[in-house]
C-alpha cells in the first residue's frame, strides 16, 4: 500500500508541475509579447528582423548559453619528408620553435623528431 501512495503524490506533483510550466508559459507568452511595443517596433516581423540583425554582431551572449564550438586542429601527418625538413633545420642551427613554423607542425613534434633522429643530448644524471 505504500508504493501505492507514493505513486499517487508522484502523480499529484506531476500534474502541479504540468499547471506550474503552463502558468508560467502564459506570462512569458505576454512578456514577449509586449517587447515589440517596448522597443518602438509597430508590428512583430520589424521587431524580429531587427533581433536578428542585432544578432549577427554577435556583441554579447545571453548567460548560460553555449559557446560555438572550437574547431579541433587536424592531426599533424609526419611523413619521412617532413623528419628529413626538421634534420636539415635542425642541422642548421635552427630552434625548435622555428622549426616548427616553417615545417608546419608543433613543437612537440619537432622534439619527438628530433630524439627519434638522435639529435637531441640526453639529461646528465646528478651524483649522489
Amino acid at each position: 500500500m505504500a508504493a501505492n501512495n507514493i505513486l499517487k503524490k508522484l502523480a499529484k506533483a506531476r500534474a502541479q508541475v504540468e499547471k506550474l510550466e503552463q502558468a508560467m508559459a502564459a506570462k512569458q507568452n505576454k512578456v514577449l509579447a509586449k517587447l515589440p511595443a517596448q522597443y518602438g517596433f509597430d508590428d512583430v516581423d520589424a521587431f524580429v528582423a531587427a533581433v536578428k540583425a542585432a544578432a549577427k554582431g554577435k556583441v554579447g551572449r545571453r548567460a548560460g548559453a553555449k559557446a560555438a564550438p572550437a574547431k579541433r586542429r587536424k592531426r599533424a601527418v609526419i611523413t619521412p619528408e617532413t623528419k628529413a625538413k626538421v634534420k636539415a633545420l635542425a642541422e642548421a642551427g635552427k630552434t625548435g620553435g622555428e622549426i616548427a613554423k616553417t615545417v608546419g607542425i608543433s613543437l612537440p613534434s619537432v622534439q619527438n623528431i628530433k630524439r627519434e633522429l638522435g639529435l637531441t643530448k640526453g639529461r646528465k644524471k646528478a651524483a649522489k
